[in-house]
């Protein structure tokens, strides 16, 4: 599988397509004609936006909250990029910050039998599991974040008993004994 490499995108956003309860999740890059979308889970997409807000929340502490780090990017609330073709399923997801050229680096890998590679590897072989690698600024992975929480968010409404997820229906909740619950 090939690396995707977007130094920088135009656009890298997380999104979801279907309804709540149903929705596939995906990280999508852009620059000029080349589109990359991955598959994740919700969960993925919300450790993912968690983990750069930690990333950049200690960026700014080392670097007496730089404003290049702290400040907001423009938020980007428009929908995927169509036509949207699922380039592999992500398996792994790794991030580092690049201080020399002050980028935040998010690598996510193939999902695949395999062990995965060495994250943020220069050399990915050529029949091993496809890789989409983007490098941001810290603002633009906040605004990321932003948009990724949100996402994740806007899913069905938690059952104020359980926490688990709450179906048009109702759900049977463990904390009532298997009783159904409705929402409420």
């Amino acid at each position: 599988m090939p690396v995707y490499s977007y130094d920088p995108p135009e656009r890298f956003v997380a999104g979801t397509v279907g309804q709540p309860g149903e929705r596939t999740f995906y990280l999508q890059a852009r620059a000029g004609s080349m589109t990359t979308s991955v598959v994740l889970e919700k969960a993925q997409v919300a450790q993912l936006a968690e983990r750069l807000d930690e990333l950049l929340d200690e960026i700014a502490r080392r670097t007496g909250g730089d404003t290049s780090v702290s400040s907001s990017g423009l938020g980007d609330d428009g929908p995927l990029e169509l036509p949207l073709n699922e380039d592999f399923t992500v398996g792994a997801i790794a991030l580092a910050w690049d201080h020399d050229g002050e980028r935040v680096i998010i690598e996510a890998q193939e999902l695949t039998e395999d062990q995965p590679l060495e994250p943020l590897a220069d050399d990915v072989p050529e029949d091993g599991p496809g890789v989409l690698r983007v490098r941001i600024t810290a603002a633009d992975a906040r605004a990321f974040s932003r948009r990724a929480l949100q996402v994740v968010s806007q899913g069905r409404p938690p059952c104020s008993l359980c926490g688990l997820p709450l179906d048009p229906a109702g759900h049977v909740c463990p904390r009532q004994n298997g009783h159904r619950v409705g929402h409420g």
